[in-house]
């Protein structure tokens, strides 16, 4: 810290007292001289804890003055050359925009608009620059690269700076936002469209900025187990003033400040506009966010004011300029910057005569010049230094700029200027003018991308800058240059084999199983991640608290309660597992740090992330999406899964849609395995695609917690158990008899299996029992068949694998499970022609009883399937329609209730 100013106004507006102020503030300013602000700290907080414990009310504050954090006394200079580094911005400026113009002058007869935004990166082309050409380290052999999280709307300018490196070509740019035809550039950050390119997906608003923190988190989770040393990289991530309004944005700060996650900077752009209008018009996002973030732990930097500001600031006596700025409101900062100097003369400093005579001598070129913190780029440069160099807490820097600066009339400041992507000649002209790019009037209406000879000053200095960080940014890695073999199928035969007669497990204890024996293998164990979010014992894995212990980056300091038992809660600072608490939020952020770093560390993980499968996506749909795009690879398991298997906890715990949000998200596998045996086949198989083959999926099971008898594996049906179906009993009954498939998955299945007994002891039918473990896997394989009919119309036709296994079973199909009927319905096409097939599922709003009730309420038990066969049946002709109604008379069921949809 510098020294306290001499003519620092006293901080009460009526001072009693002047001369004693001013003493007390003499000896302050005293002691930052001769010991340091440290010290001058240490002795502030002492005189205010004494004086709360005197009875004194000394309301707590997180706020700093509104100036700029860093003293300029105390700024770190730039060694780079800023008049270089300044052109070399304006031309990424200028080819970012033209990128965006042209785009969206391209094609008008197809609609013309294809988007963009030139806004964005115009405020926050210096924090970029800073950043590429001094912070930012690429993967290399002596540094594992930082993480970029860039935010979303700037990414043309980001595509502009690799154009200019030669890493995008000027196709590539014209073909802005048209991917199709597989030459295009995404429209945002999309590593799944550029998977050698963009890291993060970043425009889900909110989402980065909490995955970031979980990934930060991992980086030290992964040092701290000694698989990766990442002790010498960042995380940086790129926020908006008004994407903190997202809860996700800051619903994790306070765990990067309990951890210490000094690897973590926070770049908040505030240009105090969102995509509308202000972000607080009526008063100061910037002093709202350093509130949030001090008060939570961490470092907060603040860089409000531009060099040219700090003659005023220094002459600035009797503090009336710091006054002005901090009852400043945002929504006049912004009419400022929508208009001109005289404006700015006028209505800002003339709402103080003091101030008015600060710049009575200043032209209203020179106001207009007076630049906001974030457009000055060694203030950045010094601001970034204090971050990188910042020990034991996360730092988020406030860097104020103007939106759309240099964009001029068209857009500099407005309301309008995210929306702004078109421009007329004139305000190109304008912004050609404003960054002094060479390029003549003659070519302006072409509107020319702009990059100097690979000879000039600007290019060298351009790769120098990133030689000297070890290569270009942003950069992924497609896949992990280690790899694995897979423990064989025949090491889980824990779960392949049948049960024991009179012992009873449920498909979550399946699981245990198998992640138990994975945890055993000396290769791949090491790097399993089992994550929780605070139901370990309710799945029964307080078991691995013991055998492989909780991260906790400071170890256990305290006694557990339950020390003496043998599945003690243990915590270690090299522990395994990741405990969330009640956080599935952020157990989905932790599960994609670890299912992407392959990705990000060159270290393969396999996340095993386990809660309430309610819980699962349609709370966290957004984040599995993400997951998607970033190519995650690792298990996510739903349990207590179905609408009917948690009997007593109600309509908010019962699942009976995710795996149709599952099925919506194109690379993610789902099943909803009924047996012991299916979860360790498709564990399994997921493993060997996860991990030996590094393919980009993921994998969603459902369990449950309802005991049964385990069959074992049947030898022959892995591979139909992984395609989603197989023969699991034939039916059985005398020649001629009617015959019926009944086909089901997860607990219902069972009924389906009782069912069948009582059509054969009851009516006579013979019914065949298909356990489905994956309706969605069956539907995709009938859906990849239909495609490939109509495109192939000469070619001999593909038949759906639901339609191979049921051709040569006879009768009609009734499909059975613990989810809405939708779930099983989608493969209602690829039944074999002629077949009647009835659905039953669980539509409407789950509640508490106990299993056979809801069961009978939802119309899924076995005798609902036995009627919806028999009228199969019926429906084909098999046996008199009268049959069905001595059924539904016979089982007592209530014909006229009211739908469960409606119930």
């Amino acid at each position: 810290m510098s020294a306290v100013p001499q003519n620092q106004p006293a901080a009460a507006t009526n001072d009693p007292d002047t001369q004693e102020t001013r003493e007390w503030m003499d000896a302050l300013s005293a002691v930052i001289g001769a010991e340091g602000g440290e010290r001058a700290h240490f002795l502030l907080e002492q005189l205010i804890d004494q004086a709360r414990q005197a009875g004194i009310d000394v309301p707590f504050s997180a706020n700093t003055a509104y100036v700029n954090t860093i003293p300029t006394d105390q700024e770190e200079r730039c060694p780079g050359n800023i008049e270089i580094e300044e052109r070399l911005r304006a031309y990424m400026r200028w080819n970012a925009m033209a990128m965006v113009v042209k785009a969206n002058r391209h094609n008008p007869e197809d609609g013309g608009d294809l988007g963009g935004h030139i806004g964005s990166f115009a405020s926050l082309a210096h924090m970029f620059g800073a950043g590429f050409n001094h912070f930012w380290h690429a993967e290399n052999e002596n540094h594992g690269g930082d993480c970029l999280y860039i935010q979303g709307h700037v990414s043309p300018g980001v595509y502009a700076r690799a154009y200019m490196e030669g890493r995008l070509t000027e196709e590539q740019l014209l073909n802005f936002r048209q991917e199709v035809d597989g030459k295009g550039l995404s429209s945002y950050p999309h590593p799944k469209l550029m998977p050698e390119f963009w890291q993060f997906p970043t425009v889900s608003m909110g989402l980065g900025p909490l995955m970031a923190i979980y990934q930060a988190r991992f980086l030290k989770y992964l040092h701290a187990r000694g698989i990766a040393n990442t002790e010498n990289r960042k995380v940086w991530v790129f926020c908006g003033d008004g994407e903190m309004d997202e809860p996700e944005s800051l619903g994790a700060i306070g765990l990067a400040a309990r951890e210490n996650l000094d690897n973590l900077i926070f770049v908040i752009n505030c240009n105090l506009q969102r995509l509308d209008g202000p972000v607080r018009g009526n008063s100061k996002i910037v002093q709202e966010l350093e509130g949030e973030f001090r008060g939570s732990g961490w470092n907060v930097i603040k860089l409000l004011w531009g060099s040219g500001w700090d003659a005023l600031l220094a002459r600035d006596k009797d503090g009336a300029l710091r006054k002005l700025m901090m009852e400043t409101l945002d929504g006049d900062y912004q009419s400022f910057k929508a208009n001109d100097g005289a404006y700015v003369r006028k209505h800002f400093f003339g709402r103080d005569p003091r101030t008015l005579e600060m710049v009575a001598k200043m032209s209203d070129d020179d106001i207009w010049n007076l630049k906001r913190g974030g457009h000055d780029p060694q203030k950045v440069y010094a601001a970034y230094h204090k971050a990188v160099n910042h020990k034991g807490q996360p730092t988020v820097l406030l860097i104020k700029t103007v939106k759309g600066f240099g964009m001029g009339k068209v857009g500099e400041g407005k309301n309008t200027v995210h929306q702004t992507k078109k421009l007329i000649d004139e305000d190109i002209k304008a912004f050609r003018d404003r960054f002094n790019i060479p390029i003549p009037d003659s070519e302006l209406p072409k509107l020319p991308f702009y990059k100097p000879a690979d000879d000039t000053p600007e290019m060298r200095y351009l790769h120098e800058r990133r030689k000297a960080l070890g290569g270009y940014l942003p950069k992924r890695r497609a896949k992990a240059d280690e790899s694995f073999t897979v423990p064989s199928l025949e090491t889980f035969k824990a779960v392949l084999e049948p049960t024991a007669e009179g012992r009873e497990i449920s498909t979550t204890q399946a699981y245990v199983r198998f992640l138990t024996q994975l945890l055993r293998d000396q290769a791949i164990g090491p790097r399993v991640v089992p994550i929780l979010v605070d139901e370990a014992r309710t799945f029964g894995m307080e078991g691995l608290f013991r055998q492989v212990g909780i991260y906790n980056p400071a170890g256990q300091n305290y006694t557990p309660v339950d020390k003496d038992q043998v599945m003690y809660y243990r915590e270690d600072k090299a522990g395994q597992i990741l405990q969330e608490g009640i956080n599935e939020a952020g157990g989905m952020s932790s599960w994609i740090a670890a299912a992407t770093s392959y990705s990000t560390s060159n270290r393969i993980m396999i996340p095993f992330y386990v809660y309430y499968s309610m819980f699962g996506f349609q709370r966290i749909g957004d984040l599995a999406w993400a997951a998607g795009d970033m190519q995650a690879r690792g298990f996510l398991l739903g349990g207590t899964s179905g609408r009917t298997t948690l009997n007593g906890e109600g309509l908010q715990h019962e699942d009976g849609h995710s795996h149709i949000l599952a099925g919506t998200i194109p690379n993610c596998i789902s099943y909803d395995p009924t047996f012991a045996h299916e979860v360790g086949v498709i564990m399994q198989h997921g493993l060997k695609r996860m991990v030996e083959k590094q393919e980009n999926v993921f994998y969603y099971l459902t369990l449950l917690n309802e005991n049964y008898p385990m069959p074992g594996l049947k030898a022959g049906t892995e591979e139909q158990i992984i395609k989603g179906m197989y023969l699991l009993e034939e039916g059985q009954g005398a020649a001629g008899a009617p015959r019926v498939n009944l086909l089901g998955s997860g607990t219902i299945l069972r009924e389906s299996q009782f069912a069948r007994q009582l059509l054969a002891q009851d009516w006579g039918v013979a019914a065949n029992v298909w356990s489905c473990p994956s309706f969605n896997e069956l539907a995709r394989d009938g859906q990849d068949a239909e495609r490939f009919n109509l495109l192939h119309p000469t070619a001999t036709p593909k038949v759906p694998f639901v339609a191979q296994q049921l051709q040569p079973h006879i009768g009609p199909v009734v499909a059975s499970t613990d989810y809405m009927k939708n779930y099983a319905d989608q493969i209602r096409a690829f039944i074999p022609r002629g077949r009647s097939f009835k659905v039953l599922g669980t539509d409407g709003f789950g509640r508490s009883d106990f299993r056979s009730k809801l069961r009978e309420h939802f119309e899924i038990n076995r005798h609902y399937i036995v009627v919806a066969a028999l009228r199969a049946l019926a429906d084909e002709g098999a046996v008199p329609t009268t049959v069905v109604a001595e059924a539904i008379a016979k089982y007592g069921i209530k014909a006229d209730k009211i739908n469960p949809l409606y119930a």
